[in-house]
């Protein structure tokens, strides 16, 4: 029965940088590999859409360093996927870049690297849908028509493990992936030593954010996992953490719509199941779980596209009669905009967001009818041109100021300005593609690059 130990610092590399602390002791425990996620569609479409990362560059070069630099000593390969937050085939570049001058910094012995690129052109996703391919929508979306692709700016499809494993196949010592399913880059080592589709993406479903599967709380700390048969071990390496049954269990269910099914291209983990135990006081055993195989493959696809250019202002309002009747005052202020400059949702869009009462959760808000005693808005214009959003959304942080409410007596104004300047935010961006497609084989939409870093320097491999 084979046995695999998998080490993971981060559940997002370098989003903050990891505590290398817990790290160096998971290394101790002698990891067969060493693998950590780099990416989500958590931060929104911006970054995908813009092609841009989050995560800072000194950060992401940090990170990268002390995984590399221990994978190295160790001789044990080191998997990194979604690469640069969004997994785009600059995010891919930038990784490898990042690798090659670690390498040179640190004098490292030359090593295979692999780099697996799954950004999709916009033109192909077009060529596929005019030859009959259907783009089917997930989560209640449409099918994604010619209009959809025209308001894409840039998509990416999502791995499953067997890029992953034909890099390994190929002998890589380091594997720099693109936009992956989480689970996936645990899985495919897994899958490769002979173990099943089941435990394999299980186990990675467990570990995909590192130590948020253990108690107490505390990110960006390292977890040991032990893949035996069809059990798997999870670990906790910050002294002050264990991984229970309640935490383990709680984040099998962590961001899913259905909390017993994991999906990946090809099929889904069924974890109805499952039976977690405590085996000692900071590992839990999990097992249980089955995989439901698809009879067609679909790959997802995730895509973005540019709204236009945002601003933002700040308002403060601590009357009470103000925050009563916050609703009227907003109903207000938009009803000025819209005389001057037109319908709300036409060329330009205007939000108010309440921190202080539903700003984060709006309409889901369980406790919607608390009324603070201070309230903080965000005023965000979104439109086409830049001077125009500006304008709007003066207009609108500054009618919140005069609004027309009853019961106001006083000429003082019900709300004060953070500041009289206009914010200037990223430009906006919508999420347009969150879809699937068919595929022949899981490896059609991805492509591999086989590399040899040696003295810092990048060679195709042979």
């Amino acid at each position: 029965m084979p046995s695999v130990k998998i080490l993971c610092p981060t559940g997002h590399l370098s989003f903050t940088p990891l505590e290398k602390d817990s790290f160096l002791l998971g290394c101790k425990e002698n990891p067969d590999f060493i693998i950590a996620d780099a990416g989500s569609c958590d931060m929104g479409p911006r970054p995908l859409g813009a092609d841009q990362h989050v995560s800072l560059e000194a950060w992401q070069r940090q990170d990268l360093e002390i995984m590399l630099i221990q994978s190295r000593k160790l001789g044990v390969p080191m998997i990194i996927g979604s690469a640069s937050d969004t997994g785009t085939d600059r995010g891919v570049d930038q990784f490898v870049r990042l690798i090659a001058d670690i390498a040179r910094e640190h004098k490292l012995k030359p090593f295979k690297l692999a780099a697996i690129y799954s950004e999709i052109p916009v033109a192909e996703l077009k060529r596929r849908q005019a030859s009959g391919a259907r783009i089917i929508g997930l989560d209640g979306r449409a099918d994604a028509d010619p209009k959809v692709l025209d308001r894409t700016s840039r998509a990416v499809a999502v791995m499953n493990a067997e890029p992953i494993r034909a890099a390994l196949r190929a002998g890589a010592d380091v594997v720099i992936a693109g936009r992956s399913s989480d689970c996936a880059i645990f899985a495919a080592p897994l899958l490769e030593a002979g173990l099943s589709p089941a435990v394999s993406y299980y186990a990675g479903k467990l570990m995909e954010c590192a130590s948020f599967c253990a108690e107490p709380f505390m990110g960006k700390e390292s977890i040991l996992g032990r893949i035996e048969g069809e059990d798997v071990y999870v670990t906790a390496m910050h002294p002050g953490q264990r991984c229970t049954p309640a935490s383990i269990a709680s984040h099998s269910m962590y961001e899913r719509t259905n909390p017993y099914r994991e999906y990946v291209a090809g099929g889904y983990v069924d974890m109805s199941h499952c039976v977690y135990t405590q085996t000692d006081p900071k590992t839990t055993l999990a097992n249980g779980a089955t995989f439901v195989v698809d009879e067609v493959c679909k790959v997802k696809v995730e895509g973005a596209g540019l709204v236009g250019q945002r601003r933002l202002a700040v308002v403060g309002i601590r009357d009470p009669n103000t925050i009563r009747l916050i609703d009227k005052a907003i109903d207000w202020a938009k009803g000025k905009l819209t005389e001057r400059f037109g319908p709300i949702g036409g060329d330009y869009d205007v939000f108010y967001h309440r921190y202080g009462r539903d700003a984060v959760m709006e309409e889901l808000d369980p406790a919607p009818e608390l009324q603070p005693h201070e309230l903080g808005i965000v005023v965000e214009v979104v439109a086409k041109d830049g001077g125009r959003a500006q304008e709007i959304c003066a207009l609108a942080a500054r009618n919140l100021f005069y609004a027309r409410i009853p019961e106001v007596k006083g000429t003082a104004g019900t709300a004060a300005l953070m500041s009289d300047e206009i914010l200037i935010g990223e430009p906006g961006y919508e999420w347009t593609l969150n879809h699937v497609i068919e595929v022949k084989t899981p490896m059609e939409l991805f492509r591999l690059r086989h590399l040899v870093v040696e003295g810092g320097a990048l060679k195709e491999a042979a």
